[in-house]
């Protein structure tokens, strides 16, 4: 049974960003090299050969990811959602410690999460923790080093161009 994957219309535009530009520049720039060394001879020692060969296989490898990816992905546009109290697919949810250290995270599709910029995945244990949260609502999540509790200071959803 294949899964969907929750993504935003700008997780999804740059996975088809990613796919066009490994289909229609990377992939025959590297066909053409590969093209040009198999005509230089013995191609057992020609370098540019057999490196071609290899940037072709690992291209050909993350465009069939990237289209797997791309036909299981359900696009969910955030600013649409109707019940802005709750904590539901790409709220951006501001959440303090029980050191009072205060932390804002978006939910975003798994494919597109950036723990760095504040994007975690949908299926994280902490997304996981804070869906169907309100405002004032105490999470726990079980980390590595054990359970750490959250409290959702703030929800807030992207507005709806238009």
């Amino acid at each position: 049974m294949e899964r969907t994957n929750p993504i935003t219309p700008a997780g999804f535009a740059a996975l088809r960003e990613r796919y066009e530009q490994l289909f229609a520049i990377d992939r025959p720039a590297v066909v053409e090299i590969v093209h040009w060394a198999a005509g230089n001879g013995d191609r057992s020692e020609n370098g540019d050969y057999i490196y071609g060969r290899q940037k072709l296989r690992a291209i050909d490898r993350e465009l069939g990811q990237l289209s797997k990816k791309m036909k299981v992905a359900k696009i969910l546009d955030p600013s649409r959602q109707e019940d802005r109290s709750r904590v539901f697919f790409g709220a951006s949810v501001t959440i303090a410690d029980t050191d009072d250290v205060h932390r804002t995270i978006t939910l975003v599709g798994d494919d597109e999460a950036d723990a760095g910029a504040g994007r975690i995945g949908w299926n994280s244990p902490l997304a996981r923790a804070l869906r169907g949260s309100s405002v004032g609502d105490v999470k726990t999540v079980m980390l590595p080093t054990g359970p750490k509790e959250w409290e959702v200071i703030g929800i807030i959803y992207p507005e709806q161009a238009g």
